[in-house]
């Protein structure tokens, strides 16, 4: 008897992770519908307006996204989990636009001068109230279960520098697939990814994330070990491949166009790029620190005067 239990046990343990049962039906029909990929599949654009009209549908998925649990969402595959994050964090971006549109020009005009939009927490996702930058950030790419760098051209930010919005729902059956499809019609696209004047101009994703990139994901150690990985959609030669690795190649960064990925076409660039110095102190730790030291060393020195004018005054009288 003790030995049928301990056999049990190891089962138990043993016991691979289960596919997902979560449907992502509804969002694919929604992506097919409402998302524009050029032929070459190196971008898309979205038709805001018709997703507008679909809301109802688009908030039923979202309702149904919620009501997933994390043990249940522990159980399953990796692959399933990380279509499951990637579609979360794509389908709340479309929502956040929602809120707001047509009466935008980029998605950052929704946040607000202390807070960024990717840092408002509003989504409810597995027993928690989180942020577009915790799923990215914190439950994909700070959580250690996927090191996969091509997640950065599956989520979209609702942005014409981003990667494309892809016109289907990921889903962790075919999601090597599709993030390898995203990225090499990422780094095909000439304007955001080209040779120029020697050099290798590159997104500012590569700027952002780089050390994503230097992970060991299929050996890739620095970035240029990644690029060399897909030459052929960066359109790199071997001599170039070569300069890279010498440094006799400079990797430059290209700026990114933050305007809205609309079907309707861009909106007016002139406030599209602005970024409040709160946002960037917020998301990284060595600016807050940095930031909260100028703060010290600034009330200091108030302190120091008002206290020095007391002292003054005193003598005087």
């Amino acid at each position: 008897m003790k030995h049928r239990y301990i056999a049990i046990l190891s089962l138990l343990v043993s016991a691979p992770a289960q596919a997902a049962d979560f449907d992502h039906s509804s969002w694919n029909a929604l992506l097919t519908d409402n998302v524009e990929m050029v032929p070459d599949g190196s971008s898309s654009t979205v038709n805001y307006g018709k997703f507008e009209e679909d809301r109802v549908a688009l908030k039923s998925y979202l309702d149904a996204m919620a009501k997933v649990s994390r043990t249940e969402f522990d159980g399953w595959s990796k692959p399933d989990q990380l279509a499951f994050l990637i579609n979360a964090y794509n389908a709340w971006t479309v929502e956040l636009i929602l809120t707001r549109y047509p009466d935008l020009v980029s998605i950052k005009e929704l946040g607000s001068l202390t807070q960024s939009p990717w840092q408002k927490a509003f989504i409810p996702l597995l027993g928690e109230t989180v942020s577009l930058d915790n799923i990215e950030h914190d439950m994909i790419r700070g959580s250690g279960l996927y090191n996969d760098p091509r997640i950065h051209f599956g989520v979209n930010c609702a942005s014409i520098g981003c990667p494309a919005l892809l016109n289907e729902a990921f889903v962790g059956s075919k999601l090597d697939q599709q993030l390898d499809m995203m990225t090499k019609g990422f780094l095909s696209d000439r304007s955001r990814n080209r040779l120029e004047d020697g050099n290798l101009a590159v997104s500012s994703i590569f700027n952002w994330y780089g050390g994503d990139f230097e992970q060991g994901w299929r050996g890739a150690e620095t970035l240029d070990e990644f690029f060399a990985l897909y030459a052929d959609s960066l359109g790199l030669s071997a001599e170039d491949i070569e300069a890279l690795d010498s440094g006799d190649m400079e990797i430059t960064f290209l700026e990114y166009d933050w305007r809205l990925n609309d079907s309707k076409g861009p909106g007016n660039a002139e406030n599209s790029n602005f970024i409040s110095p709160i946002w960037l102190i917020r998301s990284n730790p060595i600016l807050g620190a940095a930031a909260g030291g100028v703060l010290l060393v600034l009330v200091g020195g108030v302190v120091f005067f008002i206290r020095r004018r007391r002292r003054t005054k005193a003598v005087q009288a």
